[in-house]
C-alpha cells in the first residue's frame, strides 16, 4: 500500500533547479517557493550534485520529476531503476513525485524521448498496473503528467482527458497538468485547448507546469509546436493558465526551463509572473 496524501507542495511558484543557478537561489530566491529536480540526475551515491540537493532541501520543498520509468511501455518496469528512485525518495522525502504518460523503452533499448500512446483499454490496463507498481514501491502517491502530442492514433478509443481520469480513478494516483503541453497538443492536433482543460479532472491535480515552446511548420505548411522548454512561456499559454486557475483555484505552479538556460533574473521573472497568476486566482 502507499500513502495517498496529496502533494505537500505549497500553492506557490516553483522552478526546475539547475546547478548554474545554485548560488543565486541561495542568495535570493525571490518569488520561488519550491524546486523541482529530475530524478535521474540524482541517483548517484554522492558528489557535488547530492551535496547541493541536500542543502537546498533544508530550505525548500522539493518535487522529484521522473523521466525514465516508461510508464506506458509494453515491457515490465525496470526494477533496478525503480530501486534507485526509491532510494532517492527515501532519503530526500520529497513533497511530490511525478512521471509522464509516455513510453521510452522497447526490449533492452532506451529512447531519449517521451513517446505517445494510443488510448485503448489495453493501454489503460497497462498504465494502471505500472502506476500501481511505482506507488507501492515508493510508498507514496505519484502524479501522472499529460503529454505533448504531435500525432494521434486511429485506434484510440477514448479522449486523453477520459483516459487520465480513469487512470487516476483506478490507480489512486494524482495528475500533473502541464498547460503548455495542452496548448502544444491542441495546435498540433487541431483541438480546442479550452475544451480540454474544461474536461480535465482538475480535482485530481496536485501540480501545474508551464514551459516554453518553439514554433515550426510540418511538411504541409501547417503550424507545428515543439515542447522545447528553452524559452519564456508564450502569452497564449499564460492566458490558458488563467482559465485553468479560475476553475481549479491556486495550485503549486512550476516554470520549466531545461534548454538554453537564461541567467537567474530571467527565470525569476517568469516565476514572478506565475506568482501573479496565482494571486489573481486566489482573489
Amino acid at each position: 500500500m502507499f500513502d495517498q496524501s496529496p502533494s505537500r507542495l505549497p500553492a506557490l511558484p516553483g522552478v526546475g533547479f539547475k546547478a548554474r543557478h545554485y548560488g543565486a537561489i541561495l542568495e535570493d530566491a525571490g518569488p520561488v517557493g519550491w524546486l523541482e529536480i529530475h530524478a535521474e540526475n540524482y541517483m548517484g551515491d554522492g558528489g557535488r550534485p547530492i551535496a547541493m540537493l541536500r542543502r537546498l532541501a533544508e530550505r525548500f520543498p522539493v518535487s522529484v520529476h521522473g523521466v525514465g520509468l516508461s510508464i506506458g511501455g509494453e515491457g515490465a518496469l525496470d526494477r533496478a531503476h525503480l530501486a534507485r528512485l526509491r532510494d532517492l525518495c527515501d532519503w530526500l522525502q520529497p513533497a511530490s513525485f511525478s512521471e509522464h504518460l509516455a513510453w521510452s523503452t522497447h526490449d533492452s533499448a532506451y529512447f531519449n524521448d517521451l513517446l505517445p500512446l494510443p488510448y485503448t483499454s489495453a493501454t489503460l490496463d497497462r498504465v494502471v498496473s505500472h502506476v500501481g507498481q511505482v506507488q507501492d514501491a515508493l510508498g507514496r502517491q505519484m502524479l501522472l503528467e499529460n503529454p505533448s502530442s504531435y500525432l494521434s492514433f486511429d485506434e484510440s478509443e477514448m479522449t486523453e482527458t477520459a483516459f487520465l481520469r480513469e487512470v487516476a480513478r483506478r490507480s489512486g494516483c494524482g495528475l500533473l497538468l502541464d498547460v503548455n503541453n495542452v496548448f502544444v497538443s491542441a495546435v498540433n492536433l487541431g483541438l480546442d485547448p479550452r475544451a480540454y482543460v474544461q474536461d480535465f479532472p482538475l480535482e485530481t491535480v496536485g501540480e501545474i507546469h508551464l514551459g516554453g515552446h518553439d514554433e515550426d511548420e510540418d511538411d504541409a505548411g501547417r503550424p507545428l509546436l515543439i515542447d522545447s522548454h528553452g524559452r519564456e512561456v508564450a502569452d497564449p499559454v499564460w492566458a490558458l493558465l488563467d482559465e485553468v486557475l479560475t476553475l481549479s483555484g491556486p495550485k503549486p505552479l512550476l516554470i520549466e526551463w531545461d534548454n538554453d538556460l537564461p541567467d537567474w533574473p530571467v527565470l525569476a521573472a517568469e516565476a514572478a509572473r506565475a506568482g501573479a497568476a496565482l494571486q489573481r486566482a486566489a482573489a
